[in-house]
């Protein structure tokens, strides 16, 4: 390998010598202990390395050597259940050599070595094979089937497969091709900046079903697409983001913590391990990968912890499963991006963030998607990217918001007005927005209600005008309004503490059924429509609004069972009928 050494050290940046054939973002072990570093730049034969590890005690002169490698991950069984840092190393195995605090030059592999895994053939010898195909499956939790895939770039015939257990470094399958013989482990390598390959990115059409109402029924992401959760401290973003992890319709979960507050990652890792997956009964760490990288750790590694969490996700995408990616808060990863550019003395952009900001967050979020993996058996796959922000006091026009709003097609403006007045999830719902509703409308209208986007819409109308109302009772009260204005104001009203407002604490609240979600609101939108027409026969507002039928309507919300929504229908419809005559 080669080596070179060092003759400037700034912080996390190191500028180097001596490399002539390194080449861009190829890993260098830099130092005595080999710190592991990145290559950003070359230019007039220095070499500029960020360094995922703290820099402290280094000095010019010593060594810097490189791998002639760029920065990769470890694919194969074991992934799922495990907490890395951002350099995707495993915490746990470093706690057990080191102890609680993580010593400078750790090397400890992604994937234990040690470990048999039970693999089970999938094909026959002199079965023909291509890229993306899958050989063999090994259970590498009870919720997770590991399947192993024929790496990109290689075909031929089976020489050679058989069952057995097997470490991630055994050989597995043997591929007799054009150029020979090629033997297939378990264990792959890909460089996390590089995109994995697949036959074609496709439109999304089903919506990723979280069981919150304001994001299912108000603002939904598919499954495949991306959301932005902007809001100032105390707002929920992580909160959102646990929930969404517990309860969200996909397969696989990946929770990067990308420099956020200690005691939150903590609360992450001590928390999920206990928490039951609702589908299944099992634990959820069973099908889930948590990437610890926090504001006390090194910089420059929230970048890489970025691409560690979505390369990960599209290698079990690649497999055929849903994978949701949660990386909390892209605004630590943009600071780190900030710092490194003012360290190499680049031209900055807006509040000094560098100039292609938006160029990283855009690469970033593209991975998302739906696609149809390789392989010959038309699998799909999908990745659904949830990214928080946090700007400086929640302001919305922070470059990184507005990079990233350009980008993703679901926005959730967190309030902390609202978190102050303990309505969670604190979604503003006149500000939030969603660009998905015509992809999966059909999907909708086939597996729900034909009017369930009407309904909807009808809702949303009926806030907006309320948000007029109210500013007018602000100023001369509410007896200037007319009884259909009032009735508009005690709606919107129902609609927000009935069915916006939802506990996540709450275990008979904490997850709806979309189907239910939809029963709850049309319940409440029945109630509206039958006492329009009771206020056009003359009966006053007052008795329509202390009907007692309406704290039923409340209570609705855990309702398990579809009879009894039936049952609070025809009672508001014969409540009304009695009015009218």
């Amino acid at each position: 390998m080669e080596k070179g050494r060092i003759v400037k050290i700034s912080g996390p940046l190191v500028v180097a010598e001596g490399l002539p054939d390194v080449k861009m973002h190829d890993v260098l072990a830099v130092g005595e202990e080999g710190l592991v570093g990145e290559v950003i730049e070359l230019r007039r034969g220095k070499i500029s390395v960020q360094v995922y590890e703290e820099t402290g005690g280094l000095k010019p002169g010593d060594p810097v050597e490189s791998t002639g490698a760029p920065l990769s991950v470890e694919l194969g069984p074991g992934l799922v259940s495990s907490v890395f840092d951002g350099i995707q190393r495993p915490l746990d195995k470093i706690r057990e050599k080191q102890g609680d605090f993580i010593g400078r030059g750790v090397q400890v592999p992604a994937l234990d070595r040690k470990k048999k895994w039970e693999f089970e053939p999938r094909v026959k010898v002199g079965q023909k094979v291509s890229e993306g195909d899958i050989i063999g499956v090994v259970q590498e939790t009870s919720l997770v089937e590991h399947r192993i895939m024929v790496p990109v770039g290689v075909s031929g015939k089976i020489a050679k497969i058989e069952s057995g257990k097997w470490t991630v470094e055994d050989t597995v399958a043997v591929l007799e091709g054009d150029e020979g013989k090629t033997e297939i482990k378990m264990l792959q390598r890909w460089p996390v900046r590089q995109e994995r390959k697949v036959k074609k990115k496709v439109p999304p059409t089903e919506p990723l079903i979280t069981g919150q109402r304001v994001i299912d029924t108000f603002f939904p992401v598919a499954k495949g697409g991306t959301a932005c959760v902007p809001g100032p401290f105390g707002s929920g973003k992580t909160v959102i983001q646990h929930q969404l992890s517990k309860w969200a319709d996909a397969d696989i979960i990946i929770f990067v913590a990308c420099g956020e507050r200690g005691n939150e990652a903590a609360d992450v890792l001590l928390s999920f391990p206990k928490l039951t997956d609702p589908k299944s009964g099992r634990p959820l760490m069973e099908r889930t990968i948590l990437i610890a990288n926090t504001s006390n750790m090194p910089v420059a590694a929230r970048e890489a912890s970025v691409y560690t969490g979505i390369t990960l996700a599209e290698y079990y995408r690649d497999m055929g499963y849903k994978v949701a990616l949660m990386a909390d808060s892209t605004s630590r990863w943009a600071e780190a991006l900030r710092e490194i550019s003012g360290r190499l003395e680049e031209m900055p952009g807006e509040e000094g963030y560098p100039a292609y900001l938006a160029a990283r967050i855009a690469g970033f979020y593209e991975r998302s998607g739906c696609a149809a993996c390789l392989g010959s058996d038309n699998r799909e796959g999908m990745i659904s990217v949830i990214g928080s922000v946090s700007p400086p006091g929640g302001d919305l026009s922070d470059p990184v918001v507005q990079a990233t709003l350009r980008m993703v097609k679901v926005f959730w403006s967190l309030e902390d007005k609202l978190a102050y007045q303990r309505h969670f999830p604190a979604i503003n719902w006149l500000t939030s927005y969603s660009l998905y509703i015509d992809e999966i409308e059909e999907y909708l209208k086939k597996n729900i209600a034909d009017d369930f986007v009407r309904h909807r819409n009808t809702t949303i109308e009926i806030l907006q005008e309320e948000e007029t109302l109210s500013e007018i009772v602000r100023l001369v009260g509410i007896e200037a309004l007319s009884a259909r204005e009032r009735l508009v104001l005690e709606t919107a009203k129902s609609i927000k503490e009935d069915f916006l407002n939802q506990s996540a604490f709450d275990p008979d609240e904490a997850y709806t059924q979309l189907k239910f979600q939809y029963r709850l609101l049309k319940l409440i939108l029945q109630f509206h429509t039958r006492a329009l027409e009771t206020l056009e026969k003359g009966i006053p507002i007052e008795k329509v609004s202390a009907l007692e039928v309406r704290s039923r309507i409340a209570r609705a919300k855990f309702f398990k069972d579809e009879k009894e929504y039936n049952h609070l229908e025809d009672e508001i419809r014969s409540i009304f009928d009695g009015l009218k005559t």
